[in-house]
């Protein structure tokens, strides 16, 4: 194509850069994807560091929170692992030392954090500890500089896999206990919690927490995954999204999607039912629910990741959507999702489309799903790494990552890359549009 220059009133550069800022919507649509960090990886350089969760606040502080597996030096004597808390104060350009959140005498696992979205300042923490049968919640009023730490649930049975929601004076941490989905419930701001059962009605093997949100209205919403085959490993699992609206009382469940048993991952030493189904589920604003889950329809064949959402307060949800672009036949695993202004929702999974090797995919949209933006590799080559590539990394590193959304509207993401399920293995960041 030849363009004719003018020759006078404007010159030939002033002329190429209008011409350029005209061109800029469409060379963004054409690129299609957000402008994302390259990866860093936080956290110590020792042990193994997974699961990582994120949160970030109103005032430009991103909180991640992950346990550190082997010792460090500045808590020799901890036991392992070791609930350990980062902190920016500038939206991830720096990072303050790595350090225990709070003193402990057991191991502690599965961390979750989370800011209040009502006054985006408060800070919640919560993980199991005591061999698993202490389900703690913790909460700061200092940018997480100190901690006030409560039992919400003690029992002989260990739990798993606790998913936590806030807002205000209204705290949610839900969990597996002995085959339940039990919520713990405050509403005067963490000091105390009852507890109870999400649904009493379904014989279930197993469950597992994947999210939960309080809506604007003070719903709360929990999504998670229930097994009822005798063989958990060998049945099917069924995704249910669960609502109360009387604060935790009383419960109405809807199954979401069914998936068959989860591909297997032997051969990277992994538990059973790691790259099985999970759902996750956000809140926006406005009040709108959004769900992200991975299901398969196959004995172990590989699973895809699936989108809803509704407006009626998850009475009613819309059809599921098919969110990614990889082709068919690739594994996908891990959803993550977080929501903002009304319509604001972003998402973001773990895929094998440049098999074997994994990669972490992220897409957005403003219009609460009706569309998105094209796909956006989170993951990226970091050199001097044994299981990180150039088309990706070995195996993903913890049963699940976060994202947050920070006070600048950009997207904050924390993940776990490993060798296999096992180690070595750390967390990585990345943030963006």
């Amino acid at each position: 194509m030849t363009l004719n220059l003018p020759q006078r009133g404007i010159s030939r550069h002033a002329w190429l850069f209008c011409l350029a800022l005209l061109l800029v919507p469409f060379l963004r649509a054409a690129v299609g994807s957000p402008a994302f960090s390259p990866q860093t990886r936080v956290g110590y350089r020792v042990g193994d560091q997974w699961e990582p969760a994120i949160a970030a606040d109103g005032f430009g502080h991103v909180y991640v929170l992950y346990p550190q597996y082997g010792q460090v030096l500045a808590c020799m004597y901890c036991p392992v692992p070791s609930m350990t808390l980062l902190i920016s104060s500038n939206n991830g350009t720096t990072w303050q030392p790595a350090r225990e959140i709070t003193s402990h005498l057991t191991g502690q696992f599965d961390p979750q954090i989370v800011v209040d979205p009502a006054d985006h300042r408060t800070v919640y923490a919560a993980w199991l500890q005591n061999r698993n049968t202490d389900a703690v919640v913790a909460k700061s009023v200092d940018f997480g500089q100190s901690w006030s730490v409560v039992i919400a649930d003690r029992d002989g049975e260990d739990a798993d896999k606790p998913v936590l929601a806030v807002r205000g004076q209204d705290v949610y941490l839900a969990f597996n206990r002995d085959g339940k989905m039990r919520v713990a419930a405050s509403h005067n701001g963490g000091v105390t919690f009852t507890v109870g059962d999400v649904d009493r009605e379904l014989n279930l093997i197993r469950a597992l927490g994947g999210g939960a949100t309080v809506d604007p209205e003070r719903g709360i919403h929990v999504a998670w995954a229930g097994y009822t085959h005798s063989s958990a490993a060998r049945g099917r699992v069924n995704l249910y999204a669960s609502r109360s609206s009387d604060g935790g009382k009383t419960w109405a469940t809807t199954r979401m999607a069914s998936s068959s048993v989860a591909p297997d991952c032997s051969a990277f030493h992994c538990e059973w039912g790691f790259l099985g189904a999970q759902i996750t589920i956000a809140s926006d604003a406005a009040g709108t629910l959004y769900t992200l889950w991975n299901a398969g329809t196959r004995y172990e064949a590989p699973q895809r990741i699936y989108f809803a959402s509704s407006t009626t307060a998850g009475e009613t949800w819309s059809a599921p959507t098919d969110v990614s672009l990889a082709p068919k036949g690739v594994e996908h695993a891990f959803p993550a999702l977080v929501a903002g202004e009304d319509g604001d929702v972003r998402i973001a999974w773990m895929d094998t489309r440049h098999a074997p090797l994994w990669n972490t995919f992220y897409r957005s949209s403003s219009n609460g799903g009706a569309t998105w933006s094209a796909e956006s590799k989170l993951s990226s080559y970091v050199p001097g790494y044994r299981y990180i590539r150039s088309k990706g990394y070995s195996f993903p590193f913890g049963d699940y990552f976060e994202m947050d959304i920070d006070n600048q509207g950009r997207t904050q993401a924390v993940w776990g890359e490993g060798l296999n399920f096992r180690s070595p293995g750390s967390i990585w960041y990345s943030s963006g549009r």
